[in-house]
């Protein structure tokens, strides 16, 4: 029996699908490389943006026909598309869709196929049925990155509780829920053990890590418990908000030599109307304010933003604000999206979303420029100096790897630099990657 899972948007989907691979492998399926040769086809949506839920209908579509043409074909579909909530619109709108599951919950599908291998064999002839149970602190990689693993995503907090006017996370998703810290431990050990180099946490407000349970460790302290595990020698966290990044946590940061010096932390736009009007619950002074700690706290720090163009009453006036921001602050990393209206939410509801697509398009490009030419002199720095790159992957007969502060860094070598952090000389710069020598 062979599996294939089709993954769209975030982090956190890239986890889910992976938790789900190893389950389906620990069942025996093997991973097809073409969908229409799967014996089981998973998509695991998203919907932050239209084009994300338009992808994934497509898809659902040119998989009908295969359904028709073999009846016994099973079909799931997880994430954002199913939510947290009823399933009965969803479920009658997709009648050739065998099974769903929620964001973050694999059980069903994995339920639904164990009920299946019962009703089609005696129990007894299939011991292995018997013996499953859902481990989630156990995480055995897909075999596809068993053979060269080097990094992994480890969810630590799920769903989200702050609902900024433009989010389906929070509708999607479920309320904010931290995990259980003797879980995630167990996640991080099973990964080390299996070579994992480098783990990244994941939340959709990971500094709110805890903020539900008391009981449990804080995320800074959370770090320094994962940075004790023998074999995890990098560690990253994802996506961070700025009215709960606390001094602890970049206090860790600065301090455990693990922890790598690159901080998410979005603004998503640079005006207070703006701001206030999707629900963000800060000014752009106090975000300004934010990067000069960040900054002054860690040096060396690099850090990432996200910016939406585009959003309901955004004013030409408006939109040069969040440019004045970026071409001041002059970060390593700028996201950048159009505002797209998704069902349900505060904007979609209650604010007409006026502005044009072409002028999203424009501010789009406007920003797009200029984050090319800050990140080249950022990157312009680095010019002949030796930074420690951890290599993941040959591509085109070059090898790849990140810095710690996330440079993607190009070079070329005969020996198999997979999963080994080496220092490389960066002799050449560009605005999106960095191609060097191996030093000495």
């Amino acid at each position: 029996m062979k599996y294939y899972i089709w993954t769209e948007g975030c982090q956190m989907n890239v986890a889910d699908s992976q938790r789900l691979a190893s389950a389906f492998e620990q069942l025996g399926y093997t991973a097809s490389e073409a969908i229409e040769n799967a014996d089981v086809i998973i998509l695991n949506t998203c919907m932050v943006r239209q084009s994300a839920e338009d992808k994934a209908l497509g898809r659902l579509s040119s998989l009908k026909p295969l359904k028709i043409e073999r009846p016994d074909l099973i079909i799931g579909l997880m994430g954002c598309m199913v939510g947290t909530k009823d399933q009965s619109v969803i479920r009658k709108k997709l009648p050739y869709v065998d099974v769903f599951a929620p964001p973050s919950d694999p059980k069903p599908i994995i339920d639904y196929l164990l009920e299946k291998e019962l009703q089609e064999h005696d129990q007894n002839e299939n011991p292995f049925v018997r013996q499953f149970t859902w481990e989630s602190g156990e995480l055995l990689l897909p075999e596809s990155e068993r053979r060269n693993p080097v990094s992994a995503y480890i969810p630590i907090v799920y769903g989200c509780s702050h609902a900024c006017a433009y989010c389906i996370i929070p509708y999607k998703r479920g309320v904010e829920r931290s995990r259980d810290p003797q879980e995630i431990l167990d996640h991080a050990r099973s990964l080390a053990r299996q070579g994992v180099k480098e783990v990244t946490l994941l939340g959709q407000i990971i500094d709110r890590y805890a903020k539900d349970r008391p009981d449990y460790p804080t995320l800074a302290q959370l770090l320094e418990q994962i940075h004790e595990i023998d074999g995890i020698e990098r560690i990253r966290f994802l996506t961070s908000h700025p009215n709960w990044m606390t001094d602890d946590l970049l206090d860790v940061v600065n301090r455990l030599p693990k922890v790598m010096r690159h901080i998410e932390v979005p603004a998503q736009a640079g005006n207070d109307v703006v701001l206030q009007n999707m629900h963000r619950g800060y000014t752009d002074a106090a975000y300004r304010a934010l990067i000069a700690k960040i900054r002054e706290k860690i040096p060396g720090v690099s850090i990432g933003t996200d910016i939406i163009v585009g959003f309901p009453g955004e004013t030409e006036e408006q939109f040069e604000d969040t440019v004045s921001q970026l071409r001041d602050l002059k970060l390593n990393v700028v996201h950048l999206a159009r505002y797209s209206p998704r069902t349900g939410t505060l904007s979609e509801r209650t604010m007409v979303d006026d502005v044009p697509d072409s002028e999203k398009w424009r501010r789009f490009r406007v920003i797009e420029k200029l984050q090319e030419g800050i990140a080249a002199e950022i990157h312009q720095k680095l010019l002949d100096q030796t930074l420690p790159v951890l290599f993941e992957e040959k591509k085109k007969n070059r090898w790849v790897g990140r810095t710690e502060n996330m440079d993607l860094v190009f070079v070329e070598s005969q020996d198999d630099l997979t999963g080994k952090i080496i220092p490389v000389k960066i002799s050449w710069t560009g605005p999106w990657t960095l191609i060097g020598t191996i030093a000495g």
